[in-house]
């Protein structure tokens, strides 16, 4: 893949697309509102426009009305879009000073995801987390918060979980079994966010595999923990999205997108599924774990 990342691009496309859609705007009316074609408005949603310009973005804010916050989150992305196309090829995303440190990208693809594979070797994924496991994590990584901004930084949480909600999303699960021994906030806190993986499991949507300690390969540690996010087809289109893997880093986040990348992750997958208890024996294991945790 050439010409930097493609990720910001999409992203602002399917934005672009959701406000005008929900303000009942055809793409020609669009196009005639910033002066460009129908099939570049199209283009720009699809995400493959060359160089949508900020005049051409808050023109299409102001004819969708879009709120400020809307807004603001489009003219980040195509900020994002200008440093992609500066450094090239894979996308790390550090929070730097030219871009704001409250623009997640991860939130937009999760929430754009119709099928997520999680290999997680430390921490539960978030959206399988409780608020009293979010809320120690949160503390230890932002002691000098306040109750306020922490209580904030939950409810975001909980709102990304309505996800496994909807039984177009599909979510699998691998989880290292030390993941499952971390004491995270304490007993009770675990055998809860435990409790809460078993009901989890039970939904036709929601895959939870563990990975034992003795297993017989140690290819996930080798890996270490990703996501991989794989896109539904636009019914406009029919083109796919191709797949990204979101590698999260303590000063900064690795998005990937090239295809040898992927090829490479989607490999890992399948080596970290086949050594994997499968859900049933996932169960037991985490079920014993809950009556050692409540003692």
């Amino acid at each position: 893949m050439t010409g930097g990342s493609t990720l910001p691009k999409r992203a602002l496309g399917r934005e672009l697309r959701r406000l005008r859609e929900r303000r009942g705007t055809s793409q020609a009316a669009a196009a005639r509102a910033i002066e460009v074609s129908p099939q570049t408005i199209g283009r720009m949603e699809d995400g493959h426009a060359s160089r949508p310009t900020t005049l051409q973005v808050n023109g299409l804010c102001d004819l969708y009305q879009a709120s400020d916050e809307e807004r603001r989150f489009l003219l980040d992305l195509l900020r994002e879009l200008r440093v992609a196309k500066q450094t090239g090829g894979t996308w790390w995303r550090a929070f730097a000073d030219e871009i704001p440190a409250d623009f997640n990208h991860f939130l937009a693809l999760e929430a754009a995801a119709s099928r997520i594979t999680s290999w997680q070797v430390t921490l539960l994924p978030g959206l399988l987390q409780t608020p009293d496991y979010r809320r120690a994590l949160t503390w230890s990584a932002h002691p000098n918060r306040s109750s306020a901004d922490i209580e904030r930084r939950i409810d975001l949480a909980t709102q990304r979980q309505d996800r496994l909600s909807d039984n177009t999303f599909h979510m699998e699960v691998l989880l290292s079994e030390a993941v499952l021994r971390h004491g995270i906030g304490g007993y009770g806190v675990m055998a809860d966010q435990l409790l809460h993986l078993l009901e989890l499991s039970e939904l036709p949507n929601i895959s939870i595999r563990v990975v034992p300690f003795m297993s017989r390969s140690q290819l996930g540690l080798i890996v270490r923990s990703f996501a991989y996010l794989q896109f539904p087809v636009p019914s406009n289109t029919r083109i796919s999205e191709p797949p990204v893997v979101y590698v999260e880093g303590y000063t900064g986040s690795l998005y990937l997108e090239r295809d040898p990348e992927i090829a490479q992750y989607a490999q890992a997958i399948h080596g970290i599924r086949r050594v994997s208890l499968d859900e049933d024996e996932s169960r037991k294991l985490v079920s014993g774990l809950v009556k050692e945790y409540q003692g």
